[in-house]
C-alpha cells in the first residue's frame, strides 16, 4: 500500500472535505419524481465548480470496456452499486438510493500535476421507507463506523474485514457481498490492497501504518450475498432481487489513529 507525504495526505483531506459537503447536498436533492440524471448533473456540476474532476466518468476497468457515462454510480433498491444515472430513472416513495461518488482535485487540466482522489458513498431512503429497510440502512451505516473504529496504525488490513462482519451479524440475518471490496485511494480511484467487508485471514499481513489512505465500503442486503451484472455492463445487483444498502469513506491512517477525509457536515462527529 502507497504512503502517501505529509503534502499528499493535506490534499486528499481537502478534497475529502469538499467530496463530503458535495454528497450532502446531492442526499437533500433526492426525493419522490426526481431523476437520478437531475442528480448526476447537479453532482457533475459541482465537482467542475470546486476545481475537481468526477473520478468515475470514463473510467474503465479494461480497455476493451465502455467507459462509465455517469458522474456517479446511482444504485436504486436492489441495484447494488455502478448504477449509470437515467433521466427515466425517477425516484419514488419507499425507494433506496445510493449515490457513490469520487473526485480528483485540484484537477488543473490533463498537462499539469495530478490531482488526488477521494470515494465516498451512502445510501438515501426515499419518502416513507419500510422498517426493515431503514434498519438495513443504519446497521450498514454503522459497519462503517465499526470498521472505522480499527483503522489505526498496528491494526492490520483483515481487522477491518472481522470488525465489519462481525457487527453485521450480530445485527440479525444480512448478506454481506463478497465479490466487491473497498480499497487504497489518493493517487487513483482504485489501489491496492483490497479490503473486504468479512475477515480474510490472507490479509492478516498487511500491517496498517501512517500515510497509508483506504477507501472501506461495506455493502448489504436484505437477502444473500451473491450478485449480478446487468445487460448495459455496469449495472451491479442483488442475484436474489433484494434490497442492499452501501456506504464509504475515504480514512486516513495517522500516528494516533486515523482521520475520515470525506466525513459528511451533517454526520455527527467521530
Amino acid at each position: 500500500m502507497l504512503i502517501k507525504t505529509p503534502e499528499e495526505i493535506k490534499k486528499i483531506k481537502q478534497g475529502g472535505q469538499i467530496m463530503g459537503r458535495i454528497l450532502d447536498d446531492l442526499a437533500k436533492m433526492c426525493r419522490p419524481g426526481i431523476s437520478t440524471w437531475d442528480i448526476d448533473q447537479a453532482a457533475e456540476k459541482m465537482i467542475i465548480e470546486v476545481g475537481g474532476r468526477p473520478a468515475f466518468k470514463g473510467y474503465k476497468t479494461r480497455v476493451s470496456d465502455k467507459p462509465f457515462p455517469s458522474t456517479i454510480c446511482a444504485s436504486v433498491n436492489e441495484e447494488l452499486v455502478h448504477g449509470i444515472a437515467r433521466k427515466e430513472a425517477i425516484l419514488k416513495n419507499g425507494d433506496i438510493f445510493t449515490i457513490d461518488i469520487g473526485m480528483e482535485w485540484p484537477f488543473t487540466g490533463p498537462k499539469d500535476v495530478e490531482g488526488f482522489y477521494t470515494d465516498t458513498a451512502l445510501t438515501v431512503p426515499i419518502g416513507k421507507i419500510a422498517p426493515k429497510t431503514r434498519e438495513l440502512l443504519r446497521v450498514t451505516q454503522e459497519s462503517l463506523e465499526r470498521g472505522i473504529e480499527v483503522i489505526k496504525p498496528g491494526n492490520t488490513v483483515a481487522d477491518i474485514g472481522r470488525a465489519i462482519e462481525d457487527y453485521i451479524k450480530s445485527q440479525g440475518k444480512y448478506g454481506i457481498v463478497r465479490d466487491l471490496v473497498g480499497h487504497g485511494v489518493g493517487h487513483a480511484v482504485h489501489e491496492d490492497p483490497r479490503i473486504p467487508n468479512f475477515y480474510d485471514r490472507n490479509l492478516d499481513y498487511i500491517v496498517l501504518k501512517p500515510g497509508m489512505v483506504v477507501a472501506i465500503e461495506p455493502m448489504v442486503s436484505l437477502g444473500g450475498w451473491k450478485v449480478r451484472t446487468a445487460d448495459d455492463g455496469w449495472t451491479i445487483l442483488m442475484a436474489d432481487g433484494s434490497l442492499s444498502a452501501h456506504y464509504e469513506h475515504t480514512i486516513i491512517i495517522t500516528k494516533s489513529g486515523n482521520i475520515v477525509a470525506t466525513r459528511r457536515p451533517s454526520e455527527s462527529l467521530k
